[in-house]
């Protein structure tokens, strides 16, 4: 798969552990994030990742900010990008089953890197349930 990436001052850590385990398992990375601990502006990094995914260039998602809000926020301005805040793999799941998310956001000042690996690693292996979830997904865009 091919797979973007971007995370703001909060989440280089995360991002690191991430895109290792990725990487490990033979996924493209395309990296929009910061290495530094010093401030940037979240949707800097948000944006491209967003505009990839809606593009088709990358197949799914991955932003990393504090909260994982204002990152999402940004993502779901893209038509065809649909970001979920995710805090325990059962969220990142239900958000593939039930609203076929394609970008993943974790808030890193309220998860730990191995929760957010393990959210990913749930979100990518997790298939959309189409069915009667398809009906609502194909109102989220605005019109």
């Amino acid at each position: 798969m091919n797979i973007s990436i971007g995370n703001d001052h909060a989440g280089p850590e995360y991002k690191k552990a991430i895109v290792a385990m990725l990487e490990a398992k033979g996924h493209q990375i395309t990296n929009y994030g910061t290495d530094s601990f010093d401030a940037v502006d979240y949707p800097d990094l948000a944006h491209p990742v967003a505009k990839d995914v809606e593009e088709g260039k990358a197949d799914f998602g991955i932003v990393i900010c504090g909260s994982g809000n204002g990152i999402a926020m940004t993502v779901n301005k893209h038509q065809k990008a649909r970001a979920a805040l995710c805090w325990m793999k059962e969220i990142a799941a239900l958000a593939r089953l039930h609203n076929d998310a394609n970008v993943i956001s974790i808030p890193a000042r309220y998860t730990s890197v191995p929760q957010a690996v393990e959210m990913v690693e749930t979100f990518l292996n997790t298939e959309f349930e189409g069915g009667r979830h398809q009906n609502r997904v194909n109102k989220i865009a605005c019109q």
